[in-house]
């Protein structure tokens, strides 16, 4: 096997073991990348040179856990103490912060090593598009905003990766670059040392190529309750099959694609019952669309009075408000929000997760569009956990991605269903 096939999981059970070094695991990845990249276009830094040290500095200790000498790759809206963050911006072009964010900071202090910077929509939320392309079909988007974080694991560059997430730009990258894709229960994983967009709605989000790779993350920023990855029989298990309220939005082959992922479900062992969400679920999507916009408008304020010249006019119309939000708005949404989350966890009683679509179906052609984030958006206000699962396609054979959610703060019962579910989808059990 190719080393840079190889999951995290897998290569950390081997390192473990003393038949793989960090060096030669992450030295794959290098040489993926050089053949790669030119192509994809997921990476927007990468210091080979600098990863290679870190690694062979890694061989040289005693092993931290884990994720000691795993590769990882970061969405350029983190801020990384050795290499630029940009935001896909050019006020902030060749800016480098000079401390790691959190996220990042626990990754190295657990082992890791930091790969490169990639790709995003300008601020991950608008303005200028990522250049890169879908490794299943390069003339296609791998959706946004965390366009290169995803893409950079779907085609072997990189083990793992972290993204964002503040509508669907986590799960949706996920669905369209054939990965697994994990947006925590908000405010699990610290966003301090990334770019806010909103705070009642920014989340980090986890990429790897199995079940186990997200976990092996998970576990790193310690929001788990288990100490091992220990799935449930799939007859333990009642799946919610949800349409929620955008179903009109799923393209037709999209929705086949779910009743077939239904029925394999059904087939292994599992009790899928319809989920179905009450009319006062129908405005959530508006409601986190007006927190969204409320977040941007405080966000890029600095950009705005500093840079107005070089802001995007994306950003600027949030600030003036050009849409006119008022506070009472602001208010009702926070309030509609919060009655939906304690109503959602309700509803959830007697199941073990709902399944609904990640996204409305395959990725969208051109690089224009970075899809919608229309089966997303209300699980983000909702503040809850999912995880996009591959292993369904579309009309044109490309992925489309099943997604999981659970209640708040129940994120190791979530992978732990997702660890039971995957191998049915997906029966070698990671991307291929």
């Amino acid at each position: 096997m190719d080393l840079w096939r190889m999951t995290a999981a897998q290569a950390s059970a081997r390192m473990a073991e003393g038949l793989l070094t960090c060096e030669d695991y992450a030295r794959a990845f290098l040489e993926r990348v050089a053949a790669r990249d030119a192509q994809v276009r997921a990476f927007t830094s990468i210091d080979p040179a600098a990863v290679l040290a870190c690694a062979r500095e890694r061989d040289r200790e005693p092993r931290r856990g884990p994720l000691h000498g795993i590769p990882f790759a970061v969405k350029d809206v983190i801020n990384t103490r050795d290499a630029p963050t940009q935001h896909n911006s050019p006020i902030y072009e060749g800016h480098r912060p000079g401390e790691d964010a959190n996220c990042v900071a626990v990754l190295r202090a657990s082992g890791a090593v930091m790969l490169g910077k990639t790709d995003t929509l300008e601020f991950a939320s608008g303005g200028r598009r990522p250049l890169t392309r879908n490794p299943h079909d390069l003339s296609r988007t791998p959706g946004g905003s965390s366009s290169g974080s995803a893409a950079a694991v779907a085609d072997g560059m990189a083990p793992l990766s972290l993204g964002t997430q503040t509508g669907g730009s986590t799960i949706r990258p996920a669905s369209f670059c054939g990965i697994h894709g994990m947006k925590p229960t908000i405010s699990r994983i610290s966003f301090e040392g990334i770019k806010h967009y909103s705070l009642h709605l920014d989340t980090v989000g986890l990429y790897g190529r199995s079940v186990p790779d997200l976990w092996l993350l998970a576990q790193a920023y310690r929001i788990l309750d288990s100490a091992e990855l220990s799935p449930p029989a799939p007859d333990a298990l009642t799946i919610g099959l949800c349409e929620t309220p955008m179903w009109s939005a799923a393209t037709e082959d999209a929705r086949a694609a779910l009743s077939a992922a239904a029925e394999r479900f059904s087939r292994a062992g599992v009790r899928v019952r319809p989920f179905v969400m009450p009319a006062s679920f129908n405005t959530l999507t508006a409601e986190q669309d007006a927190l969204m916009h409320e977040g941007g408008r405080a966000a890029f304020l600095p950009e705005y009075l500093a840079h107005r010249d070089r802001l995007h006019s994306d950003f600027a119309k949030k600030v003036e408000n050009r849409n006119g939000y008022h506070p009472a708005q602001m208010r009702a949404a926070l309030d509609a929000v919060a009655a939906r989350r304690v109503e959602f966890e309700s509803m959830m009683s007697g199941f073990d997760a709902v399944m609904t679509l990640s996204a409305p179906g395959e990725a969208t052609p051109g690089l224009a569009s970075q899809g919608e984030a229309t089966f997303n958006r209300m699980f983000t206000a909702l503040g809850v956990p999912c995880i996009s699962l591959p292993g369904m396609t579309g009309a044109n054979g490309l992925p489309i991605g099943i997604q999981l959610i659970e209640r708040r703060y129940e994120d190791d019962r979530l992978l732990q269903v997702a660890a039971a579910l995957s191998p049915i989808l997906l029966p070698q059990g990671a991307c291929p």
